[in-house]
């Protein structure tokens, strides 16, 4: 018995005796991390730095070209990206499972031309709208089957469709452009091309759903599983997540999300070709990229999309307004990427140091 009280005495040391535990210095660090935590939340993410970016290329466009911040000229700026930010929101969701999705370039030609036909052919608003939003699901729905059932590579699979929905788009238009849309023309032009309070009717649209893309990875269980299967998908199998259908999902809503943005574009356009969204899905992965999207999973932004394809459309107008060769445009698209890119991974450095 005196030997286990000598030893029990000896794991005592004298420092841990003389060094009571401060718990009001403990409790005064967490309330003021706390207090730090959303300022601090907020500048250390991505988008926040890119909409930094954006305010510093607007006040040089200020003093460069008298045009940059007309009223015409804002309009337009913020029209043109409002598509890419729409598909954006839903690159997003693939891209934060760890997967990409080549498809939805090609996939804005054939459903725009779907909806198209579909009008062309007497019917509808309503009816073109669903058959646009619903050709898209479908190819997303066999997309996602593919690639989380059959376990085929993303890159793979969303490159093939990429190449058929383009050749399906120029079999079923026989090549040729749609320009008559049925008895509701005026209603779809107004839509995809008009304004209210000054505003384009896209950039309302993208700011909805932005919205609710906010409120869908903050609050809902399908957010929250999203995420967790891009941080680690097996541990989220192990937990109970239903990952190959919320894999699934995810193509699905991408591809939905081009099939919204391609209605809308060809009611501004006024007529479709199946040309249409040719190569936009690298300005489109480009944009969630730039958004703060991290192409390894596990880490979305719903407002990342819209600042991504602001700070796009924003090099593309200086350049013109600057009296640069457009041709520059890809150049400084792919510089931003490759910036963003390194920017997330020394951020990521950091937090593990």
């Amino acid at each position: 018995m005196s030997s286990t009280g000598q030893t029990t005495s000896q794991q005592i040391s004298p420092t841990d005796a003389a060094d009571p535990v401060d718990h009001a210095a403990i409790d005064d660090s967490i309330t003021s991390r706390q207090e730090m935590t959303g300022l601090q939340a907020m500048i250390r993410t991505q988008p926040f730095w890119v909409m930094m970016a954006i305010i510093a290329i607007g006040i040089v466009m200020m003093f460069v070209s008298d045009v940059f911040m007309t009223e015409r000229n804002m309009y337009n700026v913020s029209r043109n990206f409002a598509f890419f930010g729409i598909m954006a929101l839903g690159m997003g969701a693939v891209i934060c499972t760890g997967g990409i999705d080549l498809s939805v370039g090609s996939l804005m030609g054939l459903t725009g031309i779907v909806a198209g036909l579909v009008m062309q052919a007497g019917y509808g608003i309503e009816l073109g709208f669903i058959a646009c939003i619903g050709s898209a699901a479908l190819v997303g729905l066999i997309n996602g089957v593919l690639i989380a059932y059959v376990r085929l590579a993303p890159f793979v699979v969303t490159l093939g469709s990429l190449a058929m929905a383009r050749s399906i788009a120029m079999v079923i238009s026989n090549n040729k452009m749609v320009y008559e849309f049925g008895p509701d023309q005026d209603l779809f032009e107004w839509i995809g091309g008009q304004s209210v309070l000054g505003i384009p009717n896209p950039v309302w649209v993208l700011a909805i759903l932005t919205i609710v893309f906010w409120l869908v990875w903050r609050y809902t269980i399908w957010g929250r599983w999203v995420i967790a299967i891009g941080g680690n998908a097996k541990a989220a199998k192990l937990a109970g997540i239903p990952v190959e259908r919320v894999v699934v999902s995810v193509y699905m809503l991408s591809a939905s999300m081009a099939g919204l943005a391609a209605f809308l574009m060809v009611g501004w356009f006024g007529s479709v070709t199946n040309a249409l969204g040719l190569t936009y899905e690298l300005n489109v992965i480009a944009a969630t990229v730039i958004g703060g999207a991290n192409l390894m999973g596990g880490v979305v932004y719903a407002f990342g999309a819209p600042i991504g394809a602001a700070l796009m459309e924003l090099i593309r107008n200086s350049l013109l307004l600057a009296g640069i060769d457009a041709l520059w445009q890809q150049f400084f698209v792919g510089l931003f990427l490759v910036l963003a890119v390194l920017l997330e991974q020394v951020r990521n450095r950091g937090r593990v140091d």
